[in-house]
């Protein structure tokens, strides 16, 4: 997604948005960064957590070794710590490609390789590969999930936060919709939200959903412009789009549980996580 701006600019809207906000706990997370220069230069730009997704190599499609994932997880975590910056790594691989991220394989998670890979690097919080899978396109059946990989890294892990990508539910009424108003996508199917519900019971903490974002507002934008045929003002159609986002956030916060609870934080700056890590 960089190829479509530059950190800096993600930084200093983050700040924005902080300032506006003083009463949410607010995080600027790198996902899914493919080398340790790229995961420095959010570092050094006082990004608070980056992922290193050490699953892939740098052209972020090719799978590694466990040794290279090891290795490259390893040396971010150790130069992000002294900044105080939270480290995610990923083992195992996501079916689908999303912006160019992703193998189109499936290699699910070893939970004793889990604890071993964990153990070896350092990291704060771990990326499973359970079969869930990046991109709009996901299953053409609601897809079974492997949640018993969930417990066994729970069990030998404990303490670690466990992070579940490819999670979009794809809703078939923002399918409707962009196709009711000039689109043209094809059926298919997300991660249930039950399935998700059950993910977070068995112990999974923080849950990456981006396309079903991309189709609210995808179906917004078609609508309005349909419905406003003079329309030329880009923010008219963009506050449409801006607020069918903010319904589908609202919406997964609600379904995960995670509503209301913004005042359940301690916020601890970067110079507090760095005395953590010493």
């Amino acid at each position: 997604a960089l190829k479509y701006t530059n950190m800096a600019y993600i930084k200093y809207l983050a700040a924005a948005a902080v300032e506006d906000n003083p009463g949410i706990p607010i995080v600027l997370h790198l996902d899914h960064g493919n080398s340790l220069e790229t995961c420095k230069e959010a570092i050094e730009l006082g990004f608070t957590s980056v992922m290193i997704d050490g699953s892939l190599k740098e052209d972020s499609k090719t799978p590694t070794t466990f040794e290279e994932n090891v290795s490259v997880t390893r040396d971010v975590v150790e130069y992000a710590h002294k900044f105080g910056v939270s480290v995610e790594g990923e083992l195992g691989t996501l079916g689908g490609i999303e912006d160019g991220v992703g193998s189109g394989k499936v290699m699910l998670t070893d939970p004793d390789e889990a604890a071993k890979f964990v153990k070896l690097t350092g990291l704060d919080a771990l990326a499973l590969a359970i079969g869930t899978s990046h991109g709009a396109y996901k299953f053409k059946a609601e897809p079974k999930l492997a949640m018993d990989i969930i417990n066994e890294v729970v069990r030998k892990v404990p303490g670690v936060p466990l992070v579940m990508h490819g999670s979009s539910s794809v809703p078939q009424e923002l399918i409707e919709v962009i196709n009711n108003y000039g689109g043209k996508l094809e059926k298919t199917m997300g991660v249930p939200i039950e399935s998700i519900k059950e993910a977070i019971k068995r112990g999974i903490r923080k849950i990456n959903v981006d396309t079903d974002g991309r189709l609210a507002m995808t179906g917004a934008i078609r609508k309005y412009l349909s419905e406003h045929l003079d329309a030329f003002d880009p923010r008219s159609y963009f506050g449409a789009a801006r607020e069918a986002v903010y319904q589908s956030v609202k919406g997964k916060m609600i379904d995960f549980g995670t509503a209301g609870h913004a005042g359940d934080y301690t916020l601890l700056t970067l110079e507090d996580m760095k005395a953590v890590y010493k």
